[in-house]
């Protein structure tokens, strides 16, 4: 049987720690509900052999997977496509793709956010604030070559962003959607609202 490196151990750790505090809140998942869940002897002190306490190993996953998230948004929207409807279609599929990647991260990020603000900050500048500049930047072009019509770019790409995800944050946290709506409904009234703020020319 092969031995598992320390490397593929940690990553477990980190990975069965994000699911217990996803799952039950820090508070209520002990060392050893880690350790076992991980493959370790429950009481052995193992998991201090590669994290030296519970709040760095909470600290340690979030980084890791809000590194991950934003290599994700950071690579997909790079270069987005030329024309704005296609653009708006992909900035969509992006956001809900990774978001719901990350289910387990968002219900740490809100359930946690009292005790640890700092993860949260460090999730805002690492992933939202940037997606929140390319977007308003994006708008900004559109409205430079006359492709678009906003007054304020960047409160235009907050207010997108802001509707495009509480669709899967509420769906996270409590099951439902706003309104119950199917998210084929949701994003083509997406569309549609995103298109009219931005005054894209219903031809294109």
């Amino acid at each position: 049987m092969a031995r598992t490196t320390p490397g593929e151990t940690r990553h477990r750790i980190l990975d069965e720690a994000i699911r217990l505090f996803a799952s039950r809140g820090y508070d209520a998942t002990s060392v050893v509900d880690i350790q076992v869940a991980s493959g370790l002897t429950g009481g052995s002190g193992a998991l201090y052999k590669h994290f030296p306490s519970k709040k760095a190993l909470l600290e340690h996953a979030v980084t890791r997977n809000v590194e991950t998230l934003a290599r994700k948004h950071a690579e997909a929207v790079a270069e987005l496509p030329e024309d704005p409807r296609e653009a708006l279609r992909l900035l969509a599929d992006v956001v809900w793709a990774v978001m719901d990647s990350e289910r387990d991260l968002i219900r740490i990020m809100i359930r946690e956010f009292g005790g640890f603000p700092e993860l949260f900050e460090r999730m805002w500048q690492g992933v939202l604030a940037h997606l929140y500049r390319v977007c308003g930047e994006w708008i900004a072009g559109l409205c430079e070559r006359g492709e678009a019509a906003v007054a304020d770019p960047e409160a235009t790409a907050a207010v997108l962003l802001a509707s495009l995800t509480y669709y899967p944050i509420l769906d996270t946290l409590i099951g439902h959607t706003p309104g119950d709506t199917d998210p084929e409904r949701f994003l083509a009234a997406w569309f549609d609202h995103a298109a009219a703020a931005l005054r894209l020319d219903p031809s294109s």
